[in-house]
């Protein structure tokens, strides 16, 4: 598996946002919202940056331009995929695939499976983590698409496939994801989950912390979150996620 850890921000605050979705608009509307600086902020992003918004390219030119940290979600992946010649690709994904230069192509290849962010005592990720497994021997599907996790301690993509992971984890690392989109973030003690649905027409949330400054746990974590209206639902599958 790839990990990274990235550098500390140049003395500025870290914004981490929610699944961007192709939704550049929205993004940019969140980024003014702080008064993002990019010469002194730094932009991290939990994954799916694409698929499913009106301009997934343009999104991920957007995150580019502005140097933003981004770990891989599941659609990235299964962008890879189709890509790789490993899987077949549908009408959500070979649109976007088709639109994408070898540039971005290497964008994608580069995404880590999870980002560490040492100075705010966080790990960044996609979906989730299974609860007293070393980072390292986590299944790599898990960290993509996980969900649940049910009274066997297997986990799941599915809404209902048991108690939600974050529920169950604890720590030592707080951990910020997305995925699992929700009307409201997840304020679990040691993981804070900010899909909040954006491309559903929902919202986009990002969590904004000052230089150094630890993630505060469960439900005080709410005053670090910020977040800006979808201007429309881009989507009609619901809240899936997938």
């Amino acid at each position: 598996m790839r990990s990274h850890e990235i550098a500390k921000a140049k003395g500025g605050r870290t914004l981490i946002v929610g699944d961007v979705h192709g939704c550049p608009d929205e993004l940019d509307e969140l980024l003014e919202t702080v008064a993002f600086a990019p010469e002194r902020d730094r932009l991290v992003l939990v994954g799916d940056v694409v698929v499913r918004g009106p301009d997934s390219r343009r999104a991920l030119h957007r995150a580019v331009e502005l140097e933003a940290a981004i770990a891989r979600g599941n659609h990235e992946q299964k962008l890879l995929a189709g890509h790789a010649g490993t899987a077949r690709l549908g009408p959500e994904h070979q649109p976007v695939a088709d639109s994408l230069s070898a540039a971005d192509w290497r964008t994608l290849e580069a995404m880590p499976l999870w980002l560490d962010l040492p100075e705010h005592g966080v790990r960044v990720l996609h979906a989730g983590v299974l609860p007293g497994v070393d980072i390292e021997d986590m299944p790599k599907d898990a960290l993509l698409r996980m969900r649940t996790i049910d009274s066997r301690g297997a986990w799941s993509d599915s809404r209902d496939g048991g108690t939600l992971w974050g529920a169950l984890y604890e720590g030592p690392l707080h951990v910020v994801f997305g995925h699992n989109a929700r009307p409201s973030p997840q304020l679990h003690p040691w993981a804070t989950g900010i899909d909040t649905g954006c491309v559903y027409g929902q919202r986009l949330t990002g969590m904004l912390l000052q230089a150094g400054e630890p993630v505060p746990r469960g439900e005080a974590a709410r005053a670090k979150l910020v977040d800006v209206p979808a201007r429309r639902a881009y989507y009609k599958g619901g809240n899936r996620g997938h």
